[in-house]
């Protein structure tokens, strides 16, 4: 486990705390996309790290492991219909509350004692929890779930990329990128754009 995630002690948490974290807030195009974890202290998982300072190759590795030594987790979404409806930050939100409402172990429903939440707020929920800002550098459990949020949505990416050709999907994400922007002038917009989006409002 690297240095850096030892800078926020987790030991006067419950044991079954969960850590949160979401993607996708920034991309014109797809879902949002969040995970919940439980980790178990006797099945350790090394070099867990923002998902961000990982590379590919290291976060598709972490990517199983995570999800075969955890005690609980669950990755879950908001769409892009619900994005354009409830606002991008409260579409996340849902999307993190689905996440830990989710978790599960062995095909079993787990409640977390308590949550810990990458950013500086909250969702409107019954769980005792806080945030942590910059926490999926911080926290080993919100570092995992920003792990398999990321690879699950990167993956799906590529598979739009299939879908929707001409786009570039598969290398910036879905994120508005020069590459994007241009293909969305060329090409039109898709209904897996977000219409809310200004980039995308502005084509329509």
């Amino acid at each position: 486990m690297s240095q850096t995630l030892d800078m926020f002690a987790t030991d006067d948490y419950p044991a079954l705390t969960a850590g949160v974290d979401e993607v996708g807030r920034g991309p014109l195009c797809g879902d949002v996309v969040a995970a919940a974890v439980i980790l178990d202290p006797n099945r350790p998982i090394m070099g867990l790290n923002d998902s961000k300072k990982l590379t590919e190759k290291r976060r598709e590795r972490l990517f199983d492991e995570i999800q075969q030594n955890a005690l609980a987790f669950c990755i879950a979404r908001a769409s892009v219909a619900e994005i354009d409806e409830l606002n991008i930050l409260h579409a996340s939100m849902l999307a993190m509350s689905r996440a830990v409402d989710g978790l599960q172990r062995a095909g079993e429903s787990v409640k977390p004692e308590f949550v810990l939440v990458d950013g500086n707020r909250l969702p409107k929920w019954h769980y005792p929890s806080e945030a942590v800002v910059k926490g999926d550098s911080k926290v080993p459990a919100i570092a995992a779930a920003s792990i398999l949020a990321k690879v699950c949505r990167d993956r799906e990416m590529c598979e739009l990329d299939k879908k929707y050709p001409g786009y570039g999907l598969a290398g910036h994400k879905g994120y508005p990128t020069k590459v994007h922007l241009e293909a969305l002038k060329t090409l039109g917009v898709t209904d897996i754009h977000r219409r809310s989006y200004g980039p995308v409002k502005a084509l329509l």
